[in-house]
């Protein structure tokens, strides 16, 4: 990917804060990543408004029944792999 340098403003100690973080070299790639990852929340806010507006806003009972199931794939992918050959964790097949 090509690189262009740009001359932002931050708040001093915001910056100081990431360099102490990051180390030497790193805050450029830091930042880099700190704004893709606002982009990608972007877009996804975007995705759900468009579900919201095709679908219709989710019903308690739904938003009850979603958080259930992501919180049950949290304790299969914590859980520690179960012996199956060939599977990364959860049991999922490896790509490749």
């Amino acid at each position: 990917m090509a690189t262009e340098k740009y001359t932002v403003t931050l708040p001093e100690e915001l910056a100081e804060d990431i360099r102490r973080e990051v180390g030497p070299g790193g805050f450029s790639a830091y930042v880099t990543r700190a704004i893709e990852r606002q982009r990608e929340q972007g877009r996804l806010g975007e995705l759900v408004s468009w579900m919201q507006e095709e679908g219709g806003p989710l019903t308690e009972a739904e938003l009850a029944e979603a958080e259930a199931e992501l919180r049950e794939a949290g304790r299969e992918f914590a859980a520690p792999d179960s012996g199956s050959h060939g599977a990364g964790r959860g049991g999922l097949p490896l790509a490749g």
